[in-house]
């Protein structure tokens, strides 16, 4: 069931909100809106939100990936999967969304188990430098 379109007047309160740094909830509450609602035009409209646990949530479509920098902690990622299962939490959503947040989920599991490896392969291979340097192997 749809509901009442979206005025040029509520969509300009929107961005404002957004660009305070109110959560979903929050400007749904604001204007008279579902989260689902709120967050389906925040993702038409390409804007950049914060969740209601803190978490910044890009909700444009872009794949624009950044493979720069630091690896997110285990901390980081038990965050993200954290708000993706909270927002599950939230009635009303979209079968589009619950799929984002089901995929974020999978993703975030997967995420820390690949880091475990990560670790263990470079403490190991931390092992082996100090092996070979104290037989000699290493100049």
């Amino acid at each position: 069931m749809k509901g009442k379109a979206w005025t040029v007047e509520e969509e300009r309160r929107l961005r404002e909100l957004v660009k305070a740094g109110a959560t979903v909830a929050k400007i749904a509450a604001l204007l008279g809106k579902t989260e689902a609602s709120v967050r389906s035009k925040i993702q038409r409209l390409k804007l950049k939100v914060e969740d209601d646990d803190g978490l910044k949530f890009n909700m444009s479509s872009s794949s624009n990936l950044d493979a720069e920098g630091e690896l997110q902690s285990v901390e980081e990622a038990l965050k993200l999967l954290n708000g993706a299962l909270n927002a599950l939490k939230t009635r009303g959503l979209n079968k589009t969304e619950t799929l984002r947040l089901r995929i974020i989920i999978q993703g975030a599991r997967i995420y820390m188990d690949l880091l475990a490896d990560y670790i263990n392969y470079k403490q190991i291979e931390e092992k082996l430098v100090d092996l070979k340097w104290w037989s000699g192997k290493i100049p």
